[in-house]
């Protein structure tokens, strides 16, 4: 995710954190950087926002683990109704809850799960105590209300999101759809492995002609809201580049899509509509 690498990159630079960016879906890669030096801590996101990268958990743990390191897994995109890192090897699992895990889009919270009790998790514990990096109750309810859906809401985006990508696969105004459902991705195989359920709510689309034709698309859905966020009851769409700005590694023609609770067939008029109408 955009928002994440950039703080890293500036974190670690103000604490004197070494930090190696390296492309976790290739293992070699991974494998490589951790034998460069001394590691302390793996962290990989999959599915990848925005291109839906899929990452070997299982394999990234055991990488991980042969240079006594700990895995930490984004797992926003995916939720636990689709994969459980924990049960895959990892130590940390971190979920953006203000996405599907509240799935309102009413509420700013965070949640890190560790598979051990032990001292570094005591630490965590600590350090969110006296820095007061806790939801307040109202919140927190919100929360609970979300969740308590969660397995609904999920499933259901997800199935819609599948059966909209294998659609916009074989769309004349699409160059090409990013969706680890789709046997086209590169990380299908690994998503079907350690998915299960479905393949998430999220996907990107290549808009055929370049950025002038991608954000004309967005300008002209009527289903879609165009917003930057995902994991809602509705249905999003953003021009990644724009969104991230002058550091962006999106591709300039790159529509990212969040998948909602409304109709398939709303949705898929909606996306038809304005991509022939270019």
């Amino acid at each position: 995710y955009h928002g994440l690498r950039l703080w890293m990159t500036e974190w670690c630079a103000t604490w004197n954190v070494d930090l190696e960016l390296v492309d976790a879906t290739d293992l070699d890669a991974l494998r490589a950087a951790v034998h460069r030096g001394p590691t302390s801590l793996v962290w990989i996101e999959t599915p990848a926002n925005p291109t839906w990268d899929v990452v070997d958990i299982a394999a990234a743990a055991e990488i991980a683990r042969a240079r006594g390191a700990r895995l930490a897994v984004d797992s926003t995109v995916a939720t636990p109704v689709h994969t459980q890192p924990l049960a895959l090897g990892a130590d940390l699992v971190m979920h953006a809850a203000t996405k599907a895990l509240n799935g309102h889009s009413d509420v700013l919270a965070g949640a890190l799960v560790a598979a051990r009790d032990d001292e570094a998790w005591q630490r965590v514990r600590h350090l969110r105590h006296v820095q007061g990096a806790v939801p307040g109750p109202f919140e927190a309810w919100l929360l609970l209300r979300g969740m308590r859906t969660l397995f609904v809401r999920v499933g259901r985006a997800s199935a819609t999101a599948l059966e909209l990508a294998r659609r916009l696969a074989a769309h004349a105004g699409v160059e090409r759809v990013l969706y680890p459902g789709l046997e086209s991705h590169p990380g299908h195989a690994v998503a079907a492995r350690q998915m299960q359920g479905g393949f998430g709510s999220m996907l990107s689309i290549l808009v055929r002609g370049g950025a002038e034709d991608a954000l004309r698309v967005a300008g002209r859905v009527k289903v879609f809201l165009r917003a930057t966020s995902l994991g809602g009851v509705e249905s999003l769409i953003e021009h990644r580049a724009t969104v991230e700005g002058p550091r962006t590694l999106a591709p300039p023609n790159l529509l990212r899509l969040s998948i909602g609770l409304e109709s398939l067939d709303d949705l898929w008029t909606d996306l038809d509509e304005a991509l022939r109408a270019r």
